[in-house]
């Protein structure tokens, strides 16, 4: 009995450690930024996905004009890329691009609770993880890494915020920031370089030979003037630019650029409409419009008081 009460203790023990465990260490994109940065807006207005995503890519964002408060709205956030590319994974192999993106609304907008989704929103939105970027900031929308070759548009649905809720919410022009991604970072947060990035030569010198190594990818082997030999290891999924007896200067790539994908980011603008603006614009514009009803009604009835004068 002693020794299953033991048993059950030290279960005990393992299970609270577990739970303990700081799970950060394990997040991958877009964590990463919701980790190193508590805005990923920067003051120069860079969203800071730029630091690891190097190459430059077109986004475009789609959204209304103008809402009503406390409605719900569909923001889409287009990111163009080719559906055949593929990207070098972190295990050295090609797959499929991943996708994501970052969307930094208005203060007082926020993802839209399911209860209030469309059934046509509730489709779009389909197999599409959106979250906050944090609990301090519910306002900006992360979604990502998304491993697909159909989410050219990804469909964020925003709640409008009601001014009757919050004082802090006006009926005025706000600006909306979207960045979005496609393919791996060539940079990870600490600095360091990922595999998503051309291997360059760390002499001056002479490559002697290169030897395929099947699967592990190739060795190529440079000697310099010293005859001291560099051996380099280049993986199989990137693809040699360099031949037997080619001269090689410091930092000069040996392999073409791996990098497929690149990040983006855009802006745009909406207007929290007030209702009662929009109600005092129809009911002008309805007295307007009867207002010249009646003119026109009058100049006609005058027209025919002048025909009957000049008649008698």
């Amino acid at each position: 009995m002693k020794f299953f009460k033991c048993k059950f203790l030290v279960f005990c023990l393992i299970l609270s450690n577990l739970l303990l465990i700081d799970i950060h260490d394990s997040y991958a994109f877009p964590i990463y930024a919701q980790q190193a940065y508590e805005n990923p807006r920067e003051a120069t207005g860079r969203i800071v996905c730029a630091n690891c995503h190097l190459a430059q890519k077109p986004v475009s964002i789609e959204m209304p004009k103008a809402i009503l408060p406390n409605t719900v709205f569909e923001a889409i956030v287009k990111v163009p890329y080719d559906n055949t590319s593929q990207q070098i994974l972190g295990n050295g192999q090609k797959g499929k691009l991943n996708i994501g993106a970052v969307l930094v609304l208005p203060k007082g907008f926020k993802l839209a609770p399911n209860n209030m989704l469309t059934e046509e929103l509730r489709y779009k939105t389909k197999g599409i993880y959106i979250q906050s970027y944090s609990n301090k900031n519910d306002n900006i929308l992360v979604v990502g890494p998304i491993s697909d070759n159909k989410n050219q548009e990804i469909t964020f649905p925003i709640l409008a915020p009601d001014p009757k809720n919050d004082k802090n919410i006006h009926f005025i022009k706000y600006p909306v920031f979207v960045g979005a991604n496609r393919g791996r970072g060539q940079i990870y947060p600490n600095g360091d370089k990922s595999n998503n990035n051309c291997i360059n030569s760390p002499i001056n010198g002479k490559i002697i030979n290169i030897q395929n190594q099947e699967k592990e990818g190739y060795q190529v082997i440079i000697e310099n003037n010293k005859q001291e030999k560099v051996i380099i290891h280049v993986p199989q999924a990137l693809k040699l630019k360099v031949n037997v007896n080619d001269q090689v200067i410091l930092d000069e790539a040996l392999t073409y650029d791996p990098n497929v994908g690149g990040f983006g980011q855009n802006e745009t603008e909406i207007v929290l409409q007030n209702p009662t603006r929009i109600k005092g614009m129809i009911g002008f514009l309805s007295l307007v419009t009867i207002a010249q009803i009646f003119f026109v009604l009058k100049k006609k009835q005058w027209e025919k008081v002048q025909a009957a004068e000049i008649n008698f």
